[in-house]
């Protein structure tokens, strides 16, 4: 299958019952991306911010790009006067660093709270408690120049389809919850992005409305590293 086909069956997958397609291009090169955006792709998600900022440059200027990886803070001004969506928000000193940011670049930056739900040490993510730690914090009322448009989950990298799906549904309720105590009158928060290439299936079942898919769109990614 090409990536364009393969584009074309997940958004006909997808669409109907109102899941967008986050595109994951972390290593792949401008080709493919342009193949995909040929097809009708615009949303594309990377997670190294000198390859997302190389690939923003040289790219179509109406894709959308969303930051899935893991943001130190003295990266954020690389990426705040373009960026769409972060989805791998694990701080108040982030949110702080990224309103800093999109307060000079005059704009507001959307972002989700990456909840750490896997029982892997290798994850990063604010534990239920800080979650909710976060959203009552007077520092966060202050930080006009970010908005909190949901949350964001990996799964455990496991094939026991019971762990994953338990916690995409802890997820989702955290994320129900957080909604209706909140953010009850904010139509802005309403992303749920969990479930990537292996399990975005198991994650629209408990509740995903966004999902990230690389190695389903343009097969197995091949190691590339950029520089720091």
């Amino acid at each position: 299958m090409s990536i364009s086909s393969n584009i074309e069956t997940l958004q006909n997958e997808l669409t109907p019952i109102g899941v967008q397609l986050i595109a994951i291009s972390k290593t792949k090169s401008n080709e493919d991306i342009l193949e995909a955006y040929q097809a009708g792709q615009r949303i594309f998600g990377e997670n190294q911010v000198q390859e997302l900022t190389a690939k923003h440059e040289a790219l179509p200027k109406d894709i959308q790009w969303h930051l899935v990886g893991h943001l130190q803070t003295n990266k954020v001004k690389y990426i705040a006067d373009f960026i769409s969506l972060i989805h791998s928000v694990d701080s108040l000193k982030l949110l702080q660093e990224i309103n800093k940011h999109a307060l000079k670049s005059d704009r507001i930056i959307d972002c989700l709270l990456q909840v750490y739900i896997a029982d892997e040490d290798s994850k990063f993510g604010l534990d239920h408690a800080e979650v909710i730690e976060l959203l009552r914090s007077e520092e966060l009322q202050e930080l006009k120049n970010i908005r909190i448009c949901g949350l964001m989950g990996i799964a455990s990298n496991t094939s026991n389809e019971r762990i994953i799906k338990e916690e995409f549904y802890e997820l989702k309720i955290l994320f129900d919850g957080i909604k209706t105590t909140y953010f009850r009158k904010d139509p802005s928060f309403q992303i749920l992005s969990m479930g990537m290439s292996s399990d975005y299936k198991l994650a629209i079942e408990q509740g995903a409305n966004m999902v990230r898919l690389g190695s389903t769109i343009f097969g197995q990614r091949v190691i590339k590293h950029f520089k720091a």
